[in-house]
């Protein structure tokens, strides 16, 4: 490892053989140069043209050590999403290169397969993950996305909007101007219509699972407030947990999780309240 400054693209180097990688038959051996790139971003893919900016920037600095004989295997690390589709692109970009870019998924899979390395990073506080029973609300999300709604059982959200005042709501739980332009706006179209089944007495079942996970979730926010740096963090952490492929109904109806979340904070029900 090395100190903070001008790494010269690298922030550390080992050699020798690997125990596991990239496989436990054929793992490398020699000369490894790592890197990690981190973003504060919450949201960020790789799949995003700065961090495609970021990787040729480096690569006259892997040209250099790859002929100076510093350089065999490249390990990237990355706190950023990565899909096969840019993975498959990036690859053109490093096809000189025997390396492997490491995404969050990926990460955040081997922190839970080898809790050791947590513990001797001392990274204890990834070993709690935030814990509720997404069950519910993947439930009320289906069952809320077959519902019908008439314009009379839809109510305006515009009186909601004038009470909260949303810039010192936004500021207390650290909320980002972009992410509120650029995500959380766009589900207000869906907010009277989520008020208006959750008053319905026919969901009386669905609107408890409704107030069951968010007194989980505010009791989960404002026990590890200081382990969410951003409330669009807090966000995508929880969106993960609730999102499951093997449900197809919901992986139909993904942008749902987000927008009940959204309706959640907007709602008062998770995050810093305001004081009228």
């Amino acid at each position: 490892m090395f100190a903070k400054g001008k790494d010269g693209g690298k922030d550390a180097r080992f050699t020798g053989k690997a125990d596991a990688f990239p496989s436990k038959s054929k793992p490398w051996q020699g000369k490894f140069i790592i890197q990690a790139k981190h973003t504060t971003n919450p949201v960020a893919s790789c799949s995003d043209s700065e961090f495609q900016t970021i990787i040729k920037k480096e690569l006259p600095k892997l040209k250099k050590m790859k002929t100076a004989g510093e350089l065999e295997y490249y390990l990237l690390f990355t706190n950023r999403k990565l899909t096969g589709v840019k993975d498959g692109k990036l690859r053109n970009l490093l096809e000189d290169y025997s390396y492997e870019i490491i995404g969050d998924e990926k990460i955040q899979l081997w922190l839970q397969e080898y809790p050791e390395v947590v513990k001797a990073a001392q990274l204890s506080k990834l070993l709690l993950p935030l814990e509720f029973y997404e069950q519910d609300l993947q439930e009320l999300i289906i069952a809320f996305s077959k519902c019908p709604f008439s314009d009379e059982q839809v109510k305006d959200i515009q009186e909601d909007l004038a009470r909260i005042p949303l810039d010192e709501k936004n500021r207390l739980n650290n909320l980002s101007k972009e992410y509120y332009e650029n995500s959380l706006e766009n589900s207000y179209e869906y907010f009277s219509k989520i008020k208006s089944f959750l008053v319905d007495p026919r969901n009386d079942s669905l609107k408890n699972m409704y107030k069951n996970t968010v007194s989980d979730l505010q009791d989960a926010f404002l026990l590890k407030r200081g382990d969410f740096y951003s409330m669009e963090y807090f966000f995508d952490i929880c969106y993960k947990k609730i999102s499951d492929d093997r449900k197809l109904e919901l992986r139909n109806k993904r942008s749902l999780i987000r927008v009940f979340l959204h309706y959640m904070y907007f709602n008062c029900d998770i995050g810093i309240k305001v004081v009228n």
